[in-house]
């Protein structure tokens, strides 16, 4: 089957868990900006954690389905219209065929995930069909959706191993909806507040990096201590974070080194980086901190001029949070794939 594109909004991608094992490429990873929202959105529609989806950023699309369809809307919170009725998120909603689907422009956060039943479809790059804007690969000729694009899907689904598993508790509500002509919706849907944070109050958890004593006194309290904000320029490369200048005590001389996304660089200019997902594979500016991996979703929502406060945390807690939020993502998406088959 296949979707027509009407209107592309402002940056919708095709993306999936991104490239591996080709940074000695210079290729980096890319792939979904909240990985949690992605995998979610798939698993409600009974797809495996890595089938491709839309990431839809800021000002959504407009699109018709050409064959009836099972999608799920995850991630920020966008106003969705099927056929000019309101259609909701979290949870699996089947979609007749000749169905318009209209995102409006997001209310809180800024990337939602749209997934269908047995995933988009596109020629892989290095393995991965997610799509590098900045590097030009992946997806729809390594570029966003254009109008009149032709999205295909997938003919049957690849089952997620872990939607089979056994699992206690479901973070879902049991809301009985109405049943709409263009839009069946289930009478249940996941509860979005264990994975979407819309209050960007939220300090983001940042561990020490291998350069953050090089800050002078004044920079190392302002960086645990004062507001950022994130920039106009900001993209999926990285966040620039306007706010206090830091500094460091005496200049560094560096070589490039590895880069992961999370990676806080501080250039000559004073204004710290967030790394994000389409991030170079090397660099050589001083790296101030590491985002724990446990917040970079949380991250990956904020917005341009939304406020950004770091809080301190340790290494070893960073890695805690992180098994605790997998373990309980994994024992949700069992629980999805034994409701959608009970």
């Amino acid at each position: 089957m296949s979707i027509g594109v009407l209107k592309p909004g402002l940056l919708t991608t095709l993306q999936d868990r991104g490239r591996y094992g080709c940074a000695m490429l210079g290729v980096g990873r890319a792939g979904a900006m909240d990985d949690a929202a992605m995998r979610l959105a798939n698993a409600l529609v009974g797809n495996g954690a890595d089938a491709a989806v839309l990431e839809i950023t800021l000002i959504g699309p407009r699109l018709r389905f050409d064959e009836g369809a099972t999608i799920a809307l995850t991630g920020a919170d966008f106003p969705a219209l099927i056929d000019d009725a309101d259609t909701a998120m979290w949870q699996p909603i089947v979609v007749e065929a000749g169905a318009v689907l209209d995102f409006g422009v997001a209310r809180h956060g800024s990337r939602a995930y749209l997934a269908v039943a047995s995933g988009f479809v596109a020629e892989p790059t290095l393995g991965s069909i997610s799509t590098d804007v900045n590097a030009r690969l992946g997806g729809l000729d390594g570029r966003a959706l254009r109008e009149g694009d032709t999205l295909v899907v997938g003919i049957d689904a690849s089952p997620d191993p872990r939607a089979t598993t056994r699992a206690s508790g479901m973070r879902g509500t049991a809301q009985a909806r109405p049943t709409r002509p263009n839009g069946l919706r289930q009478t249940w849907s996941l509860d979005p507040r264990p994975w979407f944070d819309a209050d960007v109050a939220t300090p983001i958890r940042v561990i020490r990096g291998a350069h953050f004593d090089a800050l002078n006194a004044a920079s190392r309290a302002a960086l645990f201590n004062e507001e950022f904000r994130i920039g106009k320029d900001s993209n999926r490369v990285g966040f620039r974070l306007d706010g206090p200048t830091l500094a460091l005590t005496t200049p560094l001389e560096l070589v490039s080194e590895p880069l992961v996304a999370g990676t806080l660089q501080l250039p000559p200019g004073g204004q710290p980086i967030a790394l994000m997902i389409e991030h170079p594979t090397i660099g050589g500016y001083p790296r101030i901190g590491q985002i724990a991996t446990v917040d970079l979703p949380r991250l990956a929502q904020r917005r341009p001029g939304d406020p950004v406060r770091f809080a301190e945390i340790d290494l070893d807690t960073a890695q805690t949070r992180y098994l605790e939020r997998e373990r309980e993502l994994l024992r949700l998406i069992g629980a999805i794939g034994e409701r959608l088959t009970s």
